[in-house]
């Protein structure tokens, strides 16, 4: 019995290594294929081994097999791959010529080929019999053979995911285009006066252009913004400089209005570097660069490098806030009275139909949104300070006031006076359930102090922050207070 398995199995064997000997007569009777032609259509066959090497063994066995001269093929006479499969070194050193003087870590390579060689490899298999897709694709070979080559001469790695460059051959254009990915640099900024919008705000008279006519514009005094200081405008310019990037986008974990100020723990950001040519660069150092730049309108801390997905992160990752507010009332109250009021404050469900002052730019719905923690003391009997801790999207400003009954409950609404915030700062902004920094979204070898997500205390999460945090920073006062 066990002889007669050991002859099976050779004798199945010995079928197969016809049957792929019958193949590539079949395919080499087509001539001229050369050997990368004749080995792709075997590319599922013994790793290892480019195409070309397959394709010259197969050629060297089936003349072994006749016993017939063995007759190489000159791949310039190839009227399959018309030559192409030649010239895997020059479009790498294209290539590499192509991103002189950029920085990069991690690259992939695209084809483009000609409609002709595409019909091309499906007659090459029609005529020998094979079905069309047997073995790999030519652009498939191509990218393989072209990339290996880059990444040997420019000592870089190939990420399939998102690389750093991407290269796209056109062979029939002849030509190289060289795309330089976006370079991501997060931090947290605390923006210490107030009247400084989040993101650049263009002049709404002159449409940002500084002039209505052929006069400048009055309402900017011709400079294209209705503030000429943002947290943009102070970091963005000095990341797209140092990174020697072509333009910068500034993505936000919310804003907070254009007259409240960001202190404390300060507000995770994004900075978006479009083309950079310098990746690896001295976070540190940017820091300073910033912050000596802003001249204390701004400061930035625990810069690190990121992933693309960081940014997905801070606009999408609920988050708590955490705000201190300067009070006036209407009438004199008791220290005990606004105790007890934010005492009930705290813990409670709010209910908050769109604010009248952001109405003209929100849908009209109610929405609900948690108070975590509430405090304050009086300064005075007309005046308060209070902190409040609450879930994204939380309106603080309406939260005291009551905006005309819109906000239940609310400061004013249980005291029975007549409240309103004088003066607002944001002091923490804080992960729900886990925090901003996540080592797995940084590129760089750093520790993460963690900033601001320490001081949270795990609330649970809210339904979302989605009305007042996920704007795409046209207007600065589209803000969570």
């Amino acid at each position: 019995m066990r002889r007669r398995k050991d002859k099976n199995k050779a004798s199945t064997f010995t079928d197969t290594r016809m049957s792929i000997l019958a193949d590539a007569r079949a395919l080499v009777a087509q001539e001229p294929v050369c050997d990368a032609c004749l080995g792709r259509a075997f590319a599922d066959r013994s790793f290892g081994l480019t195409n070309a090497e397959r394709g010259k063994s197969l050629r060297v066995a089936a003349a072994l097999d006749d016993d017939e001269p063995y007759e190489p093929v000159d791949t310039a006479d190839c009227w399959v791959c018309e030559g192409r499969c030649a010239e895997f070194d020059e479009w790498a050193e294209r290539c590499a010529e192509a991103i002189e003087g950029v920085e990069f870590e991690t690259y992939q390579v695209g084809t483009r080929p000609p409609p002709l060689i595409e019909e091309n490899e499906i007659l090459l298999r029609e005529g020998a019999g094979l079905p069309e897709d047997a073995g790999e694709l030519f652009k498939s070979e191509f990218n393989r053979e072209v990339g290996k080559r880059v990444g040997r001469l420019t000592e870089t790695d190939v990420d399939f995911g998102r690389p750093d460059v991407q290269f796209t051959l056109d062979l029939e254009a002849d030509t190289v285009d060289v795309d330089v990915h976006s370079a991501f640099v997060y931090g947290r900024y605390r923006k210490l006066e107030r009247d400084i919008p989040q993101t650049e705000w263009p002049c709404n008279a002159c449409q940002g252009s500084g002039y209505i006519g052929k006069q400048p514009c009055e309402k900017c005094d011709g400079t294209g913004y209705l503030y000429q200081d943002s947290v943009e405008g102070l970091t963005a310019p000095i990341v797209r400089d140092v990174m020697d990037g072509t333009d910068t986008k500034f993505h936000g974990a919310g804003r907070e209005d254009v007259d409240a100020r960001m202190l404390g723990t300060g507000r995770p950001f994004v900075i978006e570097v479009m083309e950079p040519r310098r990746r690896r660069v001295d976070v540190e150092r940017l820091e300073g660069d910033i912050n000596a730049f802003a001249e204390g309108r701004v400061e930035v801390e625990g810069l690190r490098l990121a992933d693309y997905e960081m940014v997905e992160r801070v606009k999408k990752l609920d988050a708590s806030k955490r705000y201190r507010a300067d009070v006036q009332f209407g009438s004199p109250v008791t220290a005990d009275a606004i105790e007890d009021a934010l005492s009930e404050l705290e813990g409670a469900t709010i209910e908050q139909y769109t604010p009248h002052r952001v109405d003209h730019r929100r849908a009209s719905i109610t929405r609900t949104r948690e108070v975590y923690e509430a405090d304050g003391e009086l300064d005075d009997d007309t005046h308060a300070t209070v902190e409040i801790h609450g879930a994204g999207g939380l309106y603080i400003k309406e939260l005291i006031s009551g905006d005309e009954g819109r906000t239940n409950p609310s400061l004013a609404g249980i005291l029975g006076v007549d409240a309103e915030v004088t003066a607002l700062d944001v002091v923490g902004v804080y992960g729900e359930d886990e925090p901003f920094e996540d080592e797995d979204f940084f590129l760089d070898d750093e520790g993460s102090a963690g900033v601001g997500d320490a001081a949270d205390d795990g609330d649970a999460a809210d339904d979302g922050n989605a009305a007042d945090e996920n704007d795409d920073g046209t207007d600065p006062d589209d803000a969570e207070e």
